[in-house]
């Protein structure tokens, strides 16, 4: 893999981990706390080349699908203050699984290169 991708993968696995611990006054933080740590384990695969293709696009398409689901009613943004709480939350807590879905869809896009570009190598020589 190139380092930039393995750097970006380690500045998002490092992120997940900080953001699992900010999950200790969630009303609902232990199902927080698998999810973020979850999606760092992946970035942790795929910095030692241990993330298969499969298993990022999996996970890139279940997080959407979590997005999607955890989208409030109403969105009022993110702010605290700027509307009812439980939008906030929710508002919140959909913008971070689309955040992981878009990290796991970059690594998922970077495996498939990679082994693209390998395939192509293997062939020509």
């Amino acid at each position: 893999m190139k380092p930039f991708f393995k750097i970006l993968a380690s500045i998002f696995a490092l992120l997940f981990i900080v953001s699992a611990a900010l999950q200790y006054n969630d009303p609902d933080p232990y199902f927080w706390y698998a999810i973020y740590l979850f999606a760092a384990v992946l970035c942790v695969l795929f910095i030692f080349g241990k993330l298969p293709f499969w298993l990022a696009t999996l996970a890139a398409v279940g997080f959407i699908i979590g997005g999607i689901f955890a989208w409030p009613e109403t969105f009022e943004g993110v702010q605290i203050g700027d509307g009812d709480i439980r939008n906030i939350e929710e508002g919140r807590e959909s913008l971070g699984l689309f955040i992981i879905a878009f990290v796991m869809l970059l690594l998922a896009l970077r495996i498939r290169n990679a082994k693209r570009i390998k395939h192509q190598d293997q062939i020509l020589s």
